[in-house]
């Protein structure tokens, strides 16, 4: 079996040393930062498969370190926090988060979520693409090969969930999608019920490549079912 390398970032030396030992006997290499960053700097220099982070860590914030490793990555990063409301989780999820565990936690469903978050970025690069490698619709350019997005010529930036909803419905253009069949394809994972994590990616994405995100042009709404790209 491969060995995966996992980023670590918690200050709670406690909580750090107990995942990376666990993760070890689990067959991942686990590589430990304990500040913003010291996380920043290890990433920039190393390649990771996956990261685990703490929000409540000094120097620089843990929402800080995602947007950096954002600009460069979408290596899967699962959020550890005691932060647990809604707005935390939202904002989160919204900056590009795959996974959100609150605290505290058990080592066990932290290992079910990274294998989950690793089993699903194995699923997107195994698949081929049968479709085209550019689409386009109205301003909307999308490249399928180098994972960018163009908007009257200008670089739309998303993260790796908005990108795979925007590829998902542009590529299936008139198809409307409940919210668990987005999530079942994007995230490649079973349902829970919680519409909340599609609910912001979508909101984020309009805002992104819509000119009114209240009165969308692309990313349709259908009333009591879910989405849709319209075709025109």
């Amino acid at each position: 079996m491969d060995q995966y390398r996992i980023l670590l970032v918690e200050d709670d030396t406690e909580i750090s040393d107990m995942l990376r030992n666990y993760l070890a006997t689990e067959n991942y290499e686990v590589v430990c930062a304990y500040d913003g960053q010291e996380a920043c700097d290890v990433f920039d220099k190393e390649a990771f498969d996956l990261v685990l982070l703490d929000l409540m860590i000094p120097k620089l914030s843990g929402m800080g370190v995602m947007e950096h490793i954002r600009r460069e990555s979408y290596v899967p990063i699962i959020i550890l926090s005691a932060k647990d409301s809604e707005s935390d989780k939202t904002l989160g999820l919204g900056l590009g988060a795959d996974d959100y565990i609150t605290k505290p936690f058990s080592v066990v469903e932290v290992l079910a979520r990274i294998k989950a978050a690793l089993r699903r970025t194995m699923h997107y690069d195994s698949v081929p693409s049968e479709s085209p490698a550019v689409l386009q619709a109205g301003d909307i350019v999308m490249n399928l090969a180098d994972y960018t997005v163009m908007k009257r010529g200008e670089t739309v930036d998303l993260t790796a969930k908005e990108f795979e909803i925007l590829k998902l419905l542009m590529q299936n253009p008139k198809k409307v999608y409940t919210k668990e069949q987005i999530y079942a394809q994007v995230w490649n994972d079973a349902w829970l019920g919680d519409e909340n994590a599609v609910n912001v990616h979508i909101s984020r994405l309009r805002n992104k490549i819509e000119e009114d995100s209240r009165n969308p042009r692309y990313v349709l709404t259908v009333w009591g079912i879910g989405y849709k790209f319209a075709d025109r």
